[in-house]
């Protein structure tokens, strides 16, 4: 079988991986260069975690997604992953911990609801302003995830069966017939194509543009003194919503930043528009830092990074067959990257087995146990 994959991001790179390990050729075409520093995969670090409110579904998968970043690290032969456990906070009404606990209860992954005149012990770098409850789970840590796209472009460059064609905007896709016609006019034609363009999929397949949004989302990277970056590097990741910030901290493992983002969605911008940020792009974010984080009025801002994820209105990943040869891989809404190896392998796998289209669409979206019926 020879697949075309538009979009070199974490998702297009892994199902070309997937391919490539199952004896399929390839050919990846990327608008930017590879690695491309606007997409959504090109950043320090994304999380993995069992907490997932409740969606049950994509919890249930994440030993899955631990397994097929498994297979990738013995394939590119380096582990680019720390583990931090994760701290879940709420407070302000809002209950998004309390109902993870409850759903990984219900598959057999408790986590332990923690008093919260304990947490100064535990984490002496928290204040409990604003807390109302508090969680712990052992599991999740650090992907660092540029230097993971980084990794598979440079393996996938070595395999005889894959063509990387970076600097190669893709004009138009024909799902229908399997071809692609690039910028500059070139036409390439393959089994499937496998349109996973981030961002960018709603330019290329307008049918879905109202469906798969794009979603400005700016994060602050933080340069903490010497005693407090020591302190942070041992910390955990904090999944922290109280109502009207849903806050999220990637502590600074061996040698990256100290990251916050913001938990809640735009689902507005331009990802091709300029993407300068301003620490009043995300002022309540740092007011809740303020609040949240011992010590805090000594950090110093280190820089501002906006990105863009592409949303659906349930955050529901989209990983579906659009036409007799065609895909549209969108396992986006701001929660893909910790999926990136897994989805890539199933969706590989898929391809190659002729398994049900509409129950592969349903796992991906967290609907079913398995890829296939």
């Amino acid at each position: 079988m020879k697949a075309i994959i538009v979009g070199g991001g974490i998702m297009g790179l892994c199902v070309a991986w997937g391919l490539a390990r199952g004896g399929h050729e390839v050919e990846l075409f990327e608008q930017g260069s590879l690695p491309n520093p606007l997409a959504s995969s090109m950043d320090e670090h994304r999380l993995i975690r069992h907490p997932y409110g409740e969606h049950v579904g994509y919890a249930r998968l994440i030993d899955e997604a631990y397994d097929a970043w498994e297979l990738l690290w013995r394939d590119l032969g380096q582990r680019l992953y720390a583990a931090t456990g994760t701290l879940a906070l709420t407070g302000n009404g809002a209950d998004w911990a309390e109902r993870s606990a409850s759903a990984l209860a219900s598959i057999g992954k408790p986590m332990s609801a923690l008093p919260i005149d304990e947490l100064p012990r535990r984490f002496p770098m928290i204040e409990t302003k604003g807390v109302e409850r508090a969680f712990w789970i052992d599991t999740g840590g650090v992907l660092f995830a540029q230097d993971i796209v980084a990794a598979l472009v440079r393996h996938l460059a070595r395999l005889p069966l894959v063509r990387l064609h970076p600097g190669t905007p893709i004009r138009s896709v024909d799902l229908e017939r399997g071809r692609v016609i690039t910028a500059g006019g070139a036409v390439h034609d393959a089994d499937v194509v496998v349109v996973a363009a981030g961002a960018w999929v709603g330019r290329l397949l307008p049918a879905l543009a109202t469906r798969l949004v794009p979603s400005r989302q700016v994060v602050i990277y933080f340069d903490l003194p010497a005693k407090d970056r020591t302190a942070w590097s041992k910390g955990p990741m904090i999944i922290e919503k109280t109502g009207d910030v849903g806050l999220y901290l990637v502590p600074p493992m061996e040698g990256r930043g100290l990251k916050v983002g913001d938990h809640e969605f735009s689902r507005s911008g331009d990802p091709t528009a300029e993407r300068a940020a301003s620490e009043d792009d995300i002022r309540p974010l740092l007011e809740r830092c303020r609040s949240l984080l011992r010590g805090f009025e000594r950090w110093r801002t280190d820089r501002l990074k906006a990105c863009f994820y592409t949303v659906t209105a349930d955050e529901r990943f989209v990983v579906e067959k659009q036409a007799a040869h065609g895909w549209v891989m969108s396992p986006c809404s701001g929660h893909g990257f910790k999926f990136g190896a897994l989805m890539g392998l199933e969706l590989a796998r898929t391809l190659a087995s002729g398994r049900d289209a509409t129950a592969h669409a349903r796992w991906a979206a967290g609907l079913e146990a398995t890829a296939s019926t």
